[in-house]
């Protein structure tokens, strides 16, 4: 196990910054995320920590000490990549063991190895098969078992579930859960998928443009978004979106089209003072719109009323799209709640679940 400190890397392509200036400090035994768009630098930057691309610039640091010019198979590291990568003439067992034993590992320590690894993976009655023989799921737990027999330092994983069908991916998301747990090696994962980094990392990073926009715990990234990118990037349905103004003098929020006014309470009063021009964008997650009925709600509420457009029910729950003044909605609900596409409906949300974005710099308000 180790930590891992990224200081100030930059990585070019030609007249391209991959990455650009990041710094990342990662305690050891950390299961830690880098999620973002393609082409965001995600991928880059864990070429980087395991020598696979050389920096331009920065340093990379695992357990203390200094690897950014060191060579990839003396840093420790073991990394399971998108592809299997398995060996298709070599039994289960000896694409295990291949790697050990150019390394001339003793035999016993060999065995040890391997026996340890397939019984953590499930993999045990499958050492005399080919990979031909196996499922996509059986391939992918076989390179794990690979990066594991290594006992390396951290494991670097790049987007290795994405070749999976939805039900084995959700399966696999468990199991490497439990693999960190038994382990407590560090890890770094890559994954364009947000549901992934939701439900797996102890820590995520959201990367954009080679740039690190946050990085903290998953739920705290989601409830706290620092800028619009994050806000919108993070979550799904994704956050709604509307275009305003803050009217400091009469103490409100106002909305594009007039969709709604919003009284502001004194500290984002306070925060408007900082926003360019007084241009926002505000935010509401689709969870904290409900469908108000008579005798529901609170005084301080924010009613949006419009026709239904789209009804999507998922059993547990319902996304619901509104039309609201030429502004579309959704609206996360209960799944037995199922209105009629054409039908008016009224939505309210408290005015404490609403997020301020400064229109020029994409930066949260207050």
């Amino acid at each position: 196990m180790a930590q891992v400190r990224i200081e100030n890397v930059v990585k070019r392509f030609g007249s391209v910054t991959a990455v650009n200036n990041v710094s990342l400090d990662i305690p050891d035994g950390l299961f830690v995320i880098l999620v973002g768009p393609s082409g965001c630098g995600k991928t880059t930057l864990l070429r980087l920590l395991a020598g696979l691309e050389d920096a331009t610039g920065g340093r990379l640091l695992i357990g203390g000490r200094d690897v950014t010019r060191v060579h990839p198979r003396e840093r420790d590291i073991a990394m399971v990549f998108q592809s299997y990568a398995l060996y298709p003439h070599m039994s289960v067992r000896r694409n295990l063991s291949f790697a050990l034993e150019l390394k001339q590992v003793p035999e016993k320590e060999i065995e040890r190895r391997v026996g340890i690894a397939s019984e953590i993976l499930g993999i045990g009655t499958l050492l005399n098969r080919q990979p031909k023989q196996l499922s996509g799921g059986q391939r992918q737990r076989v390179a794990l078992g690979r990066a594991i027999v290594r006992e390396p330092s951290v494991f670097l994983f790049d987007e290795p579930l994405s070749n999976l069908d939805a039900k084995l991916r959700t399966a696999m998301r468990g199991e490497l859960i439990k693999l960190h747990k038994r382990l407590g090696t560090t890890i770094v994962y890559v994954t364009h998928d947000q549901v992934e980094a939701m439900t797996m990392g102890q820590m995520v990073v959201v990367m954009k443009d080679g740039i690190v926009q946050q990085y903290g715990a998953p739920m705290e990234i989601y409830r706290n978004p620092r800028n619009l990118f994050v806000a919108e990037f993070i979550g799904s349905p994704a956050m709604n979106f509307l275009s305003g103004r803050f009217d400091i003098l009469k103490g409100r929020a106002l909305s594009t089209g007039g969709v709604f006014e919003l009284p502001l309470d004194e500290r984002m009063i306070r925060a408007a003072g900082t926003v360019v021009a007084g241009d926002i964008v505000i935010g509401i997650r689709p969870e904290h719109l409900t469908i108000a009925t008579e005798g529901s709600g609170s005084k301080g509420d924010i009613h949006f009323e419009g026709t239904v457009e789209v009804v999507e029910p998922l059993g547990a729950e319902t996304i619901i799209e509104v039309n609201c003044r030429g502004v579309g909605l959704l609206a996360r609900v209960k799944g037995e709640i199922l209105p009629e596409v054409g039908q008016t409906l009224n939505l309210r949300a408290e005015s404490d679940h609403f997020y301020y974005f400064d229109k020029e710099s994409g930066e949260r308000v207050g």
